[in-house]
């Protein structure tokens, strides 16, 4: 059994093939990772299979050959009815066919397919965080992005990425087209945290912090303002709810509420248009429904 990595399926079975020296309709396979071109080369995956050479349960045909060529000369003048004996005999399963048949019984691929495919995702998973540090993510994470944006239209800086604390990396975009990559009312911020947050958090089991131009500061410092008379209120009367708040905003009023308030619920509500809005109230138990 062989593992085989290309960037199609056509390419794997032909790759299989060759590895096995057979032709691809002899081989049984189990694709365990389908090919994606994935979004602006983030999230590309090579197409995986595992593959074996199917065993045939047919013995090998023989060619029939004449009694004069088949058998011995003191054979050939025996009476026909001992003739008929020794083909009796022919009939016996051979060993090798016997032991093909034990094979056949035995586990299909498919079960010693799964079991290795799952050991792959258990050291695939755990790689990345018992193996290596943030720090050399981080590393691998800035050449990968900074290659990425060498082919973009705008005129930034290097892109630096470092660790934010355990569980986040800092990604950080400055220079002089930087503040291109908000966009109108953040929208282009969105796009960007949304595809960066798919494969960083899919390839390495890491959150991030978008930072571009400041913007993220400058939207925690204007939350913060906002959120303060709020806080007063709810001390008070042990409830309240936010404003609509959109993208980003929402993530960090939350993480703000939910820090000062944690005897208290805290949620996301959302309206029929989808807008989202915070609530913070005194949490439901059946002494509060009496």
């Amino acid at each position: 059994m062989i593992k085989i990595e290309a960037w199609s399926l056509e390419e794997a079975y032909t790759l299989a093939s060759e590895e096995l020296d057979c032709s691809i309709t002899e081989i049984e396979y189990e694709v365990t990772q389908y090919p994606s071109k994935g979004f602006l080369g983030l999230g590309k995956k090579k197409a995986v299979l595992v593959a074996m050479k199917k065993v045939s349960s047919k013995p090998t045909p023989q060619k029939q050959l004449a009694p004069s060529e088949n058998l011995p000369q003191a054979h050939q003048n025996r009476p026909q009815k001992q003739d008929r004996k020794l083909e009796t005999k022919e009939v016996k399963t051979p060993p090798v066919l016997q032991q093909l048949q034990k094979e056949a019984e035995a586990p299909t691929i498919k079960h010693v397919v799964k079991e290795a495919y799952a050991q792959d995702r258990q050291i695939d998973d755990n790689f990345f965080r018992e193996k290596r540090s943030v720090d050399e993510i981080c590393e691998e994470i800035e050449i990968d992005i900074n290659k990425l944006f060498a082919c973009s239209c705008f005129e930034i800086d290097r892109i630096s990425v470092e660790p934010y604390d355990d569980e986040t990396v800092l990604i950080s975009f400055s220079g002089q087209d930087s503040a291109l990559l908000i966009g109108k009312e953040g929208y282009r911020y969105k796009a960007l945290s949304y595809l960066i947050f798919n494969w960083v958090n899919s390839k390495y089991n890491l959150l991030i912090r978008l930072e571009i131009a400041e913007f993220l500061r400058n939207q925690e410092d204007m939350i913060r303002n906002y959120l303060e008379p709020l806080i007063d209120q709810i001390h008070e009367n042990r409830r309240g709810q936010t404003k609509v708040l959109d993208g980003v905003l929402i993530q960090i009023a939350l993480k703000a509420l939910r820090e000062e308030f944690a005897d208290l619920y805290v949620g996301v509500k959302t309206n029929d248009d989808g807008s989202k809005y915070i609530i913070v109230n005194e949490f439901y138990t059946k002494q509060n429904v009496k």
